[in-house]
């Protein structure tokens, strides 16, 4: 079998243009994957077209020789635009595999270590004003509908440092959605690399007394001494991970084992990779909870690594959340029952794209989430890039 073409797609959802991939093979089968990075849908789009040639001609199988190629051979440090172009290509070749052998593709991971899978929702906090009242009553919402967990940002558009009454108003709206979900529920706090290591560390203090699960990604991940430095002084466990693209940034991260909820992101280092860390984080007695905050079939490339995998922690679901077209743009997605999601039996991915739903959503430009800009977590238009 060999590699004939790989093609690009691009479904323009509303809060980020979602980057698909198809590869073909000269005996009919053909696989796909997703390339998705906020902001950079054509710019991934056209690193996957300048990956191409490292696979063209090439067995599918040989996922792990594909993935050194499309990283090492470049010579240059694409980070996470190389990351995503890379992982698409990748993911369909493991699709590609698990068709041929009429397997899932998480068998050829190692098989089934979890029956199913607990996860936590996100993106549930899209309408209203951003007050406690409001993030009560949509809490409240999410618990009914049988989330056992919920992960939030409540900064709103903070960056570094905040004044006393944004630091109030966050602590507030933390209380708030621990007060609507209960004692039982896992609380995520979500920090979106917003600050410096004194502002990360007077939060974690406060959000303390509310029993959050973890506090993510506090302060920005190109310092990894100050991640560091705030997770061996915060009273709330830390969690981060989804910047990184390689190996060698967990393998840093890992050895001052202070950090031991690893948010690995398979779309920005492919699934050889990602298996490959979540072993070394296995090493370190942690637990893996990757980032899948990507479009549906990032969700599904993340359960079947977290089904294959023993130290899974708890899967991340934004696909209940979206637009009811969303899910028409695969023939198959992930669903949801009491908060626990179960991996299809079907072989490799368990599903296609919808090529004709897909052409009803072009790319637009202003499809991304401005993490820093008030009001974001609506996924308001964005109508200026000033």
């Amino acid at each position: 079998m060999r590699i004939t073409d790989v093609n690009t797609y691009i479904a323009g959802n509303g809060w980020k243009n979602w980057v698909f991939v198809q590869v073909d093979t000269d005996e009919g089968i053909h696989g796909i994957g997703e390339a998705t990075l906020n902001g950079f849908g054509k710019t991934v789009e056209a690193a996957i077209h300048e990956l191409k040639p490292y696979v063209i001609g090439k067995n599918p199988f040989d996922v792990e020789k594909h993935s050194l190629s499309m990283f090492r051979d470049v010579f240059s440090d694409g980070g996470q635009i190389q990351g995503a172009a890379l992982s698409g290509i990748e993911f369909a070749c493991w699709d590609i595999m698990g068709k041929a052998l009429n397997q899932p593709v998480y068998r050829l991971l190692g098989g089934k270590c979890h029956e199913s899978l607990r996860v936590y929702a996100n993106g549930w906090y899209t309408s209203g004003e951003r007050t406690p009242e409001n993030f009560y009553e949509m809490a409240k919402k999410v618990v009914d509908k049988g989330y056992t967990a919920l992960k939030f940002d409540p900064f709103g558009s903070a960056w570094k440092a905040v004044d006393r009454k944004d630091f109030s108003l966050a602590l507030e709206l933390i209380g708030a959605v621990r007060e609507a979900v209960g004692p039982d529920v896992d609380v995520l706090v979500e920090g979106h690399n917003r600050f410096s290591v004194h502002t990360a560390l007077r939060f974690a203090e406060e959000m303390a007394k509310y029993d959050p699960t973890w506090f993510e990604a506090p302060v920005p991940p190109q310092s990894v001494s100050s991640m560091i430095e705030v997770a061996k002084r915060s009273p709330v466990p830390i969690a981060c991970g989804e910047d990184y693209y390689c190996k060698e940034q967990f393998a840093e991260l890992l050895s001052h084992n202070q950090v031991h909820i690893i948010q690995l992101e398979p779309q920005f280092m492919g699934l050889t990779a990602a298996k490959q860390v979540a072993g070394m984080v296995n090493a370190f007695n942690g637990v893996i909870a990757p980032h899948s905050a990507q479009g549906p079939l990032c969700s599904i490339v993340c359960a079947h690594l977290n089904t294959a995998t023993p130290n899974f922690f708890i899967h991340e679901i934004f696909d209940d959340f979206n637009e009811p077209w969303t899910k028409d743009i695969l023939t198959n997605t992930l669903e949801i029952k009491d908060g626990y999601i179960e991996v299809s039996d079907k072989p490799g991915w368990g599903t296609d794209l919808n090529l004709e739903e897909i052409s009803k959503h072009p790319y637009k430009r202003e499809n991304f989430l401005p993490l820093f800009r008030d009001g974001w977590e609506r996924r308001e238009p964005v109508k200026n890039f000033s």
